[in-house]
Parts: structure tokens; sequence; C-alpha cells
């Protein structure tokens, strides 16, 4: 089962995405596409780390999501996928896109197009339980800065197409679940 869990930030997402993978009774790897790339950033996977169960196996992998779910997906386990925004933002800077953005320049990030591709192409034939947590972005003002707005876009579009794939799509928002597929 493909699951998507969205929300803002702070909204709760990522403790109902936990507790979802806990109740499975799977077996659960955590997939981390965060980079800790500042101390505020270290200081976010920390706490993350912190609310882990100590049991749950961890696979950091900030590009190739594709390419992990498939090694690791397996009928008795749980994957968790923390988070779809943050992987979309590392494969944006990975290669030009977000400097193309910025300096007004036709957008090229064939690195994005082949691991989105890749991810749409096999979630729906992994085996066992797949978590997907993605921050919800467009519900405010259309951002002012090129690469801002070039991420809402891109983050839409990934979250609406990771929506028609899952069985299950929740919103949350201040802690409480509202489902949007599935049950």
């Amino acid at each position: 089962m493909i699951e998507l869990i969205l929300g803002g930030a702070r909204s709760g997402k990522s403790a109902l995405a936990e507790q979802r993978a806990a109740d499975s009774g799977l077996a659960v790897t955590y997939i981390a596409t965060a980079q800790a790339g500042d101390a505020e950033m270290a200081r976010r996977i920390a706490h993350h780390q912190s609310r882990r169960a100590q049991h749950w196996g961890l696979v950091e992998e900030p590009l190739h999501l594709a390419t992990a779910l498939s090694t690791h997906a397996a009928p008795d386990r749980c994957l968790l996928v923390e988070c779809l925004t943050l992987w979309l933002t590392n494969l944006l800077y990975a290669g030009n896109a977000a400097r193309q953005a910025e300096a007004g320049e036709e957008v090229s990030c064939p690195l994005l197009a082949f691991e989105t591709s890749a991810l749409l192409d096999c979630l729906p034939h992994l085996p066992g339980r797949i978590i997907l947590v993605s921050n919800e972005v467009g519900l405010g003002i259309v951002p002012l800065g090129a690469a801002t707005r070039l991420y809402v876009d891109d983050a839409g579009r990934l979250n609406q197409s990771i929506a028609r794939i899952a069985q299950r799509v929740t919103f949350v928002a201040a802690g409480l679940p509202l489902e949007l597929k599935g049950a």
C-alpha cells in the first residue's frame, strides 16, 4: 500500500507518519532525504532522530529515492520516506535548476525529471507498505523568487502525481488528520 501524508510545517504530518509506520506491524525502514547543510538543519534532523524507534532501520538517500525504495521494499516491511519536498529541493540544487530560475533562464533539470519519473514508475510495483511524507506548500501566496516559485510548482505537481498513485492520502493541519483518499 502506498500512502501520502501532506501538511504544512509543524502540522503533525511526520508524527502521524511515524505512528502509522509503528502501527503497521511490519519492520520499519526510515528513508531520510534531508542533508545537514547547516546547524539549524542538523537540529531539525536530530529532532526527527530522537522521535524514531531505535530498532527502525535507516537509509539516508538525498537524491536517488526510487533506487532506495526498490532496494529496501519487501512484503514484510514498511518504508517511511521523510520527506519528498526535501528530496525535491536536493534535486533542484544538485543541478542548475535553482540557479537557472533565479537568473531568468530557461530551466533544465534532467536529474529531477529522471528521478521523478523513476519514482513514479517504481512506486506502484513495490511490495510492502510505503508511507511518503510531503509538505503542502501551495496554500500560501505566490513566492517572490523565481527559484522558490519553481520549487512550489514542482512540489505541487509531485504531490498530485503521488496522490494519484497512492491508495491513501491524508492532509494534516494542527495535528488533525483529514483523510482525502482511502481509509
